[in-house]
């Protein structure tokens, strides 16, 4: 039997940083897509039971860090484990933006983000968000995918 249609798309893999407070954050997240010409707003699926979208919630602020290949350990650390119980960010190369929202300083970029509103996605909630500023930090990294992963044998289909 073939595969579902959506199976066919190749997601970009992101991280997605936050802060609320002294509390900070950061996870693993594939839908996310740009809703505007020129990048000016993103929607964000962030998955309902995850502990970075309480801080989000709280705060309206986050980070969309666009990983790259080499951050495939990534994965296991930030998208396997809660930061309820782990510091996330300990020995994790980062660095605080202006409003004191982590990015991950290792990506090839990351996009500050602000959200307008969000909506119920099923099991996630889409955060629309308006982007207030856009960094490449390393341009010569290969984006990570999640074709990539798979072939690697990181995550399941």
């Amino acid at each position: 039997m073939p595969k579902r249609l959506l199976k066919y798309k190749n997601y970009d893999v992101h991280s997605i940083t936050t802060v609320s407070g002294e509390r900070k954050n950061a996870n693993i997240a594939t839908w996310v897509m740009p809703t505007q010409l020129g990048g000016g707003m993103l929607a964000v699926a962030l998955y309902k039971i995850d502990y970075t979208i309480e801080l989000v919630r709280e705060s309206g602020l986050l980070n969309v860090n666009l990983l790259a290949r080499d951050q495939t350990a990534l994965i296991a650390r930030l998208g396997r484990k809660s930061g309820r119980e782990t510091d996330k960010f300990k020995c994790l190369p980062h660095a605080l933006d202006e409003r004191g929202c982590p990015y991950l300083s290792e990506a090839v970029g990351y996009a500050q983000c602000r959200v307008v509103r969000s909506v119920d996605g099923g099991d996630h909630e889409v955060f629309i968000c308006e982007v207030l500023k856009q960094t490449v930090l390393n341009p010569d990294k290969e984006v990570l995918t999640n074709d990539f992963l798979l072939a690697k044998g990181l995550v399941r289909a």
